[in-house]
C-alpha cells in the first residue's frame, strides 16, 4: 500500500520524483526504488514524506482506496467516511469509523446545521456550545 499511496500522491499534487526527492533530501532513484517497493524509506524519511503530503504516517502506509470510495488519501484530518442510506423517516447511521475517531457515543446529542450551497453537517452539541462560547469571548 505504501509505494502505491506515494505514487498516488505525488501525481496528484503533479510532482516528479525529483521533486519528491529533492523536498525530502534524498536521491531521485531512492524515490523510484520506494515506488516500486524494492526499498522502504526509514522513519525520517517516512515523517518528511507524511509532511510533504499533508497525510498522516499511518494513512501514507496503511490507507486502502476502498475506505473512502476510491478516492486518494485525504489530508490529514479529513475523512470520507462512506455512503449511508436515509431512511424512510430521515435516519441515517453514522459510521463506526466516525462515530470512534468523533467520540460519538449513545445519547449524545447533535446538531444538524445545514447551508443550501454547502450540504448538511453534524456537530456534537458540546462542540457547538464550546464554539459558541469563545466567540463570544472573541476567540472565534
Amino acid at each position: 500500500m505504501f509505494k502505491d499511496n506515494l505514487v498516488k500522491m505525488r501525481k496528484f499534487r503533479n510532482m516528479t520524483q525529483e521533486d519528491v526527492a529533492d523536498k525530502v533530501g534524498v536521491t531521485r532513484q531512492s524515490v523510484a526504488k520506494w515506488e516500486s517497493g524494492e526499498t522502504i524509506p526509514d522513519l525520517e524519511k517516512c515523517k518528511a514524506l507524511a509532511e510533504l503530503f499533508e497525510v498522516t504516517i499511518d494513512d501514507l502506509a496503511n490507507y486502502e482506496q476502498t475506505e473512502n470510495m476510491g478516492f486518494g488519501v485525504p489530508p490529514k484530518g479529513k475523512h470520507i467516511f462512506g455512503m449511508v442510506k436515509v431512511g424512510d423517516k430521515g435516519q441515517i447511521v453514522i459510521p463506526a469509523k466516525a462515530r470512534k475517531i468523533f467520540d460519538i457515543n449513545p445519547g449524545d446529542n447533535l446538531i444538524v446545521l445545514g447551508d443550501e450551497g454547502q450540504g448538511i453537517a453534524i456537530i456534537k452539541e458540546k462542540g457547538l456550545l464550546d464554539l459558541l462560547h469563545n466567540s463570544r469571548r472573541g476567540n472565534f
